[in-house]
């Protein structure tokens, strides 16, 4: 008999990261990215992962580490279903945390995508595990830090940030999805914009960010209407807020590339503050 799939995510008021667990799924997820930074691991099933166009099998003890922005997709090698846990992280916090850590502001960009076995995944767990049981001593902030602290000594270059390769006419491009992602934006406003025409567009903006045009819309738009949710907006208001055309097309891509209904996540705030 199949296990019954459960999705658990809580948010940490304290330490202002959110903290996922799913057990027994089997959802694929396409090709996509976050605004903020997940480091997470793999508890028992095996996955074939994509990020910035190289592949993975990832497996049971497996440490996961995506930077803001880096293009991912996953899905199912066997019949046998994933149990995941992570922890998201916003890059304010994260810029916080380093600078409290290192005496130094800037962005850490861990280099390596998937490490086996890693020492980092005791401390993960344990952290993992008192956001979960919503523990409200400094136990919790300790270990977060101790975390932060042995991620970026071991898998970045703690001295620098990394600097961007993407061009000005892409930037561009990006930029204006960024300011605009509620309005009806189409191929030929950032053809024109970019000065590219919409096949090199197309073909320059992918090489580069990992992910199409309309994608990285899709996913700023999501990213957005999840600042409005955790805020207290309704679903039907945080979907015409941010562009979607109605709130079916909003809920089946929200959970695609979040594993949770804008309901559901709307709720985890909900509890947070209750």
């Amino acid at each position: 008999m199949k296990a019954r799939e459960q999705r658990f995510v809580c948010y940490d008021n304290e330490l202002k990261i959110e903290a996922h667990q799913f057990n027994g799924i089997m959802q694929k997820f396409p090709n996509h990215f976050h605004e903020y930074y997940v480091i997470g691991f793999v508890e028992s099933g095996k996955r074939h992962l994509t990020c910035k166009n190289r592949e993975y099998i990832i497996d049971a003890g497996d440490l996961l580490l995506f930077n803001p922005f880096d293009n991912h997709a996953c899905r199912q090698v066997d019949d046998k279903t994933l149990d995941w846990r992570s922890i998201n992280i916003n890059e304010s916090v994260m810029r916080e945390t380093v600078r409290q850590i290192t005496g130094m502001d800037y962005l850490p960009q861990f280099t390596p995508t998937a490490v086996h076995q890693s020492e980092s995944l005791l401390l993960l767990r344990e952290l993992h595990e008192l956001i979960m049981e919503q523990r409200e001593d400094f136990k919790k902030e300790e270990v977060f830090f101790f975390l932060i602290e042995q991620l970026i000594s071991e898998y970045t270059d703690p001295v620098k940030e990394s600097l961007s390769e993407v061009s000005e006419e892409i930037q561009k491009s990006c930029t204006y999805m960024e300011n605009h992602y509620e309005d009806l934006i189409t191929l030929e406003n950032l053809s024109k914009l970019s000065g590219l025409n919409k096949y090199t567009l197309l073909r320059n903006f992918t090489k580069q960010r990992g992910v199409t045009p309309y994608q990285y819309l899709e996913a700023i738009r999501i990213s957005e209407a999840k600042k409005l949710l955790e805020k207290g907006n309704d679903p039907l208001e945080a979907a015409m807020k941010t562009g979607f055309t109605d709130q079916s097309h909003f809920t089946k891509f929200f959970k695609k590339l979040i594993g949770l209904t804008p309901r559901q996540y709307t709720n985890i705030f909900k509890e947070s503050k209750g």
